[in-house]
């Protein structure tokens, strides 16, 4: 396998810049990657390659032209982009049929700012349907498959930029997280992705869009194939676009001046509600002992507040407001469940089940008011609780799931276990999923490196302490996957 393919974004671009490799090469042999895996895994569902592939030998004239100093970071590196981010000339549906014929005509504020870089996007990838499940899959471009086991799901709802990630397609893509929709993936399909700080990244060009409170909860970020690379594009990404209101300046910190030794780790081995595969467990408890040997000081910990994590999400982001669910399946207008379902049965549905499902489960709040008030009450208790205990030089260590990405429509089984990530998203705070190598059946292990608002260099800094020490991404072909 090409080594171009293991390296990560810093790299190429290093590579390319220093002309000991062209972009026109790079993106061509990543194009390559894509057409041999992409019919196993569907994870890009339209393809830009020919444009790719004349922006890449623009970008190799440009280099020799205007020199290495004035050009962007990412100059002539491939990517991919979530397929709900607008992307000038491609479709931009969220996966909901009725959206089949939407094409962006202007790009989403991150993705502008990749392209400023000088990023080569080389075709956008799958969602969930209205990116609010953890398989994706939809009417409009089908199922997207594991690269590790392509019997088993990738999450969701950025699960064609994991899987594409994950298959060494591309360095790196742009995913968005509400509930864990970028550390879902990327644990599922073995790689890094970073949920930043609520509101450090504007969502602006996005579909769907959360509105009002829920804006905070809506995160953009990267997934990639290397830790080293989660800060640099978190930098591009950062900072008010003067269109999203809720978006507003941090002052982020360095990785490399993170000194491992003066860092506090709590390791919560679960929510205390839902059990974790063992092998996941074992799995976290050797990223507790990596660090330690580091000289971090870790601690065993308990949060049991942490046990409401989903009833918490839930209740928030029903109190945020805006459109529900029902109303964005149906275009501004509540599809008829009582319909729909029927329709679903007979597989004349244009909707998925889980989506449908997603639809009656949003008026549980309504239905348990006594519930959904104490969950709202103790928002702001499990949020100070969480500042407290982890402190402001500390991370903590939480399971990104309670198992390994299992096959195919088993997830809706655990539903409710996406408390592990959602939690993070209502609570605002950085959160870092690490690969921590293969289970027993060659299926990705992770973890989620957490810490309080604005230290996303910390949970970076410790995954790249955790990818050094157990080795990081596993390429599939290194173990007979695609």
């Amino acid at each position: 396998m090409n080594q171009l393919l293991r390296l990560s974004a810093t790299q190429l671009a290093g590579l390319i810049r220093n002309r000991e490799v062209s972009s026109s090469e790079v993106v061509g042999v990543h194009i390559e990657r894509i057409k041999q895996v992409n019919p196993i895994i569907n994870a890009v569902v339209v393809k830009r390659f020919e444009l790719a592939v004349e922006e890449a030998k623009r970008a190799d004239r440009e280099l020799k032209s205007s020199g290495k100093d004035r050009l962007g970071p990412l100059h002539g590196v491939p990517c991919t982009i979530k397929e709900s981010f607008a992307l000038s000339g491609m479709p931009n549906s969220g996966g909901l049929v009725a959206r089949k014929n939407v094409i962006s005509k202007k790009d989403a504020t991150c993705v502008a700012r990749l392209l400023a870089a000088g990023a080569i996007p080389l075709g956008v990838t799958n969602t969930s349907e209205l990116c609010m499940w953890m398989e994706s899959s939809n009417h409009l471009y089908g199922r997207t498959n594991n690269p590790y086991d392509p019997k088993r799901h990738v999450g969701g709802s950025s699960g064609g930029e994991g899987a594409i990630v994950g298959a060494g397609g591309t360095p790196f893509g742009l995913g968005a997280d509400v509930a864990g929709s970028i550390r879902l993936p990327a644990f599922f399909n073995g790689v890094f992705g970073h949920k930043p700080t609520g509101c450090l990244v504007p969502s602006t060009g996005q579909y769907p869009i959360a509105a009002n409170q829920a804006r905070r909860y809506l995160c953009t970020g990267p997934i990639a194939r290397k830790a080293e690379d989660l800060m640099p594009l978190l930098e591009i990404l950062a900072g008010p676009d003067g269109q999203d209101e809720v978006c507003r300046k941090f002052e982020l910190g360095d990785p490399a001046q993170v000194d491992l030794s003066k860092i506090k780790v709590l390791d919560v081995a679960s929510n205390g509600a839902i059990e974790v595969d063992p092998q996941l467990r074992q799995a976290q408890e050797r990223a507790a002992r990596a660090l330690a040997s580091a000289g971090a000081k870790v601690e065993p910990a308990e949060i049991p507040e942490l046990k409401d994590a989903f009833y918490i999400w839930s209740a928030m982001m029903r109190a945020a407001g805006g459109p529900t669910f029902s109303e964005l399946l149906g275009e501004g207008r509540a599809i008829n469940l009582w319909l729909e379902l029927p329709r679903w049965a007979l597989r004349r549905s244009v909707h998925t089940l889980p989506a449908l499902g997603l639809a009656a489960l949003e008026k549980l709040p309504d239905l348990m008011p006594r519930l959904n008030r104490k969950s709202l009450e103790r928002a702001p208790e499990l949020k100070a609780e969480l500042v407290r205990r982890i402190g402001p030089q500390g991370v903590m260590l939480y399971p990104t799931f309670s198992t390994p990405a299992q096959i195919h429509h088993r997830a809706i089984l655990r539903f409710f276990h996406s408390g592990y990530t959602s939690i993070m998203n209502v609570m605002e705070l950085p959160a870092t999923q690490v690969p921590l190598g293969l289970n027993s059946q060659g299926i990705p292990l992770g973890v989620q490196v957490i810490a309080t608002h604005g230290n996303d260099h910390l949970t970076i800094a410790v995954a790249m302490a955790l990818e050094k020490a157990l080795g990081g991404w596993l390429p599939p072909w290194e173990v007979g996957a695609v």
